[in-house]
Formats: C-alpha cells, sequence, structure tokens
C-alpha cells in the first residue's frame, strides 16, 4: 500500500552517506514517502557511496554535491560538522532555492544561513535509535524556512522515530536528554545487569533481562500515555521489593545524577556551539 504523505518532497538529496544518513534513507523509502529511483546520493568517499546505494536499489549516485542537490527540492546534509559549511557554500552553484535539512551537531542556524544563500536551512537534533527506526529528534528552522518545509521535515524525520519542532535554542536541551541519553540508558542497562550478575543470574540472562525490562517500560510509557510517576506507583507496593530498591536509588542520588547528566551535557552542547 503506498504511504506516501503530502508534506514528503517528490525528489530527495542526501550528501553524506554515513550510518545516519543511511538509515534515513532506509526508513523513507519502507514507508514508501520516496520511491528510491527520486533519491540522489553524494559522499566524496566512494565505498560509503557505493554502499549505501546497494541498501537503496535504485538510487542515483551523482558524481558531486551540487549535481545531487540539483536533482531534488530537499537536501539532506549528513556530513560531520566540520564538514557542513563548505558543503553548504558549494551549493550556493544549485540555481534555485533548495531546502537543506542539516543533521550537523553544534553548527547553528545563524552560521549555516550566513553562507547559505538563497536555500532555506532547517537543523535537525538526531539520536542513535534512528539506525533501528527507533530515532527521538527534534528540528528547528531557519529564518526564510516555511511552514511547508517544517512539514516536510517532520515527514522525513517521521520515518525513523518520533519528531518534535523547538525553538532553537532548546536544542542544546535535546542535545543533553535524548541526543547523550541513550548512553545514559545503555549505561543503565549495563548496571541492572551487573546486579542480576550479582545475585547469580548468568551474564546473558541478566542482560537480556535488564534490556527487555526497560524496553518493556519505555512502551508502556509510550502506549498507555501515563505518567512515569503513575506507573511507578502501579508496581510499588508497601513494605515490598520494588520500595526497597526504590530507596536504595535515593539514598545514592539516582534522580539528581540522571537530572544533572542531562544538564551538564545541554551546558556542554552550548560551549561546542
Amino acid at each position: 500500500m503506498n504511504t506516501k504523505s503530502s508534506a514528503a518532497p517528490t525528489r530527495l538529496a542526501c550528501l553524506g552517506t554515513g550510518k545516519m544518513g543511511t538509515a534515513l534513507l532506509q526508513g523513507i523509502v519502507a514507508r514508501q514517502l520516496i520511491p528510491a529511483m527520486a533519491i540522489s546520493l553524494f559522499d566524496s568517499h566512494a565505498p560509503a557511496l557505493a554502499a549505501t546505494q546497494a541498501l537503496i536499489p535504485g538510487s542515483i549516485a551523482a558524481p558531486d554535491a551540487v549535481t545531487a542537490a540539483n536533482a531534488a527540492g530537499v537536501v539532506l546534509l549528513c556530513v560531520k560538522p566540520a564538514g557542513i559549511i563548505p558543503l553548504i557554500q558549494s551549493l550556493q552553484a544549485v540555481p534555485e532555492s533548495r531546502l537543506l535539512i542539516s543533521i550537523a551537531a553544534g553548527v547553528t542556524l545563524q552560521s549555516m544561513e550566513a553562507v547559505a544563500g538563497h536555500h532555506r536551512i532547517i537543523r535537525v537534533m538526531p539520536n542513535t535509535p534512528a539506525l533501528i527506526g527507533q530515532g527521538a529528534a527534534a528540528f528547528a528552522v531557519g529564518s526564510t524556512a516555511t511552514a511547508a518545509d517544517a512539514d516536510a521535515a517532520a515527514c522525513l524525520l517521521g520515518a525513523v522515530g518520533t519528531v518534535t519542532q523547538v525553538a532553537e535554542p532548546l536544542l542544546d536541551a535535546v542535545t543533553g536528554l535524548s541526543g547523550s541519553g541513550p548512553a545514559y540508558v545503555y549505561t543503565f542497562i549495563e548496571a541492572l545487569a551487573d546486579g542480576g550478575l550479582a545475585e547469580g543470574l548468568s551474564k546473558e540472562q541478566a542482560l537480556l533481562l535488564a534490556a527487555q525490562t526497560v524496553a518493556g517500560a519505555a512502551a508502556m510509557v509510550l502506549q498507555s500515555g501515563l505518567h512515569p510517576a503513575i506507573l511507578r506507583d502501579q508496581v510499588t507496593s508497601p513494605g515490598g521489593t520494588t520500595i526497597a530498591g526504590l530507596a536504595a536509588l535515593e539514598s545514592r542520588a539516582f534522580r539528581s545524577a540522571c537530572i544533572e547528566a542531562v544538564r551538564t551535557a545541554a551546558r556542554r552542547a552550548r560551549e561546542l556551539a
């Protein structure tokens, strides 16, 4: 069944075919938002370009960034932060205005718009679970981007997870929360598994139970619509095992540590910007 959204562009270019760019394209094609034959690719690293083209059969490998962008109305910029400004400068050779969607961390809309010429810019903060279609992304629109541009960005990013629009200053908070957040969760899963290991479970059993427990709890929050505190109370009995474990977490400032992790990462994002 064709699930193409009216917000999706008819043709797309992707400049930079690393893991995140490839994940976005796979999600877009899998959801039938844009057919592979309407996607142009370019990467200065030929093996990366060939690998992505193999994963997106029918996509078109362009000889350079300008050729790829010329063939599309929306251009995903999926290069490393150090390369984003030179790349945008090179796209001034594209005669008509294009929507450029950048995933480069720490590179502000203002700095990109300063070299974008007639192009419009949207800045995105994705996260790595997008690689398996479970991403959490946020985006901010540039001064010349339109409501239709925002809809297009939301449509494309929604192909690999959830997406929300924020004011650009809040992208640092997004970086500290969902951008860096997977690393916090991996650490938590590892610690849970180590606790199970200490109590006699095998490494394989402990890791499986820990990872699925986190995945299941997250799904409960998303699917039930209930606040995490309500769900926590539902499994916490007076004098029981759960309240004893929660008390141990509170005695070691678990909540404060999580809050400070997000705020520290957000501060670091502002410093890097």
